[in-house]
């Protein structure tokens, strides 16, 4: 996947914005950014648009800045021109189109049926606008034609909200979603920064939902990890399952057969997007010990953990 299209992937919601005063993009960026969502696509709705894209490229260089609702190859060069990463529009035109990948741009047109998502995938398009989202069908729909276009990738806009953020990010070919509900036009225009902020955050918490997946206990041998997942099944009723490595007691407990990470084990962490987490955690400075990756057949993060130990436990990501 292109680099540009990788970030889009990992931040996983792209908030979509229409400014009408240049002058309040970057405090805006800025709180899009200190929420954890440092992206945005600056829709071509307003006049303010393009100084808007510039003054973020500027002055807020973490932010993927991509601008939206570009209908024509005029605004799409003005788009470039003030430093946008990707071009998105609201429906698929091919001249459009081609003129933006042609000057080694990014398109994303905007998709609402397969015709115009297999049209626009021929053209050389990595990742689709699926537009309106919701009131074209919504997951269920994309579900459908995804069976058929196994290789298309698309950014959801359109109904997109914090309620059904997961329904959309859940299907694997939906690679992010676009929305507007952390950065309310009327909260822009307030200039309520600590609320955007906090509304971003919370959008992410929603979107990474971590919960305790188990916890792992380091046994001297296997014969310990056995009698140790023994007595706990036996005192609580859980079932005993053995593994190559280790041994679980329910599915909240696993007994390994020979001590690993951590000096006393390791706390699994459930997230829906262990790509996304690895991400988002990344830019609070987490760092993660690369080689103990696992990946699945779509190059996805399985599994992964973090450098730091807690208390004698090494910390580990897993997929939900």
């Amino acid at each position: 996947m292109n680099s540009t299209l990788q970030r889009v992937y990992e931040i996983g919601i792209i908030p979509v914005i229409a400014i009408e005063d240049a002058a309040q993009a970057v405090p805006l960026a800025r709180a899009l950014a200190d929420g954890g969502l440092p992206a945005a696509e600056v829709t071509f709705r307003t006049a303010a648009a393009e100084d808007a894209i510039r003054a973020i490229v500027r002055e807020v260089p973490e932010m993927l800045v991509g601008a939206g609702t570009v209908l024509t190859c005029g605004q799409a060069d003005r788009a470039m021109a003030a430093g946008a990463s990707f071009i998105v529009a609201p429906g698929y035109d091919p001249n459009v189109t081609r003129h933006v990948m042609d000057k080694g741009g990014i398109m994303m047109p905007g998709t609402a049926t397969a015709g115009e998502m297999q049209q626009a995938m021929n053209q050389g398009c990595e990742m689709l606008k699926f537009f309106p989202a919701e009131a074209n069908g919504g997951v269920s729909m994309l579900k459908n034609i995804g069976a058929a276009l196994k290789t298309a990738k698309w950014m959801c806009t359109g109904g997109v909200n914090a309620k059904n953020v997961n329904d959309y990010l859940g299907y694997d070919q939906i690679v992010a979603v676009g929305g507007t509900w952390m950065c309310k036009s009327e909260l822009i225009k307030a200039g309520k920064w600590d609320e955007i902020t906090a509304i971003c955050k919370e959008a992410v918490k929603t979107m990474l939902g971590f919960q305790l997946g188990h916890i792992g206990v380091n046994c001297g041998n296997e014969a310990e990890a056995g009698q140790t997942a023994k007595t706990l099944c036996a005192l609580f009723g859980l079932e005993y399952k053995a593994g190559n490595s280790s041994i679980f007691a329910g599915k909240a407990v696993e007994c390994m057969k020979k001590p690993g990470r951590g000096a006393n084990g390791h706390i699994a962490i459930a997230t829906n997007s262990v790509d996304r987490a690895v991400y988002h955690l990344g830019r609070q400075g987490v760092e993660f010990i690369e080689e103990s990756r696992v990946t699945d057949a779509k190059g996805k993060t399985k599994a992964i953990y973090i450098k730091q130990e807690l208390s004698g436990f090494a910390i580990h990501l897993v997929q939900k």
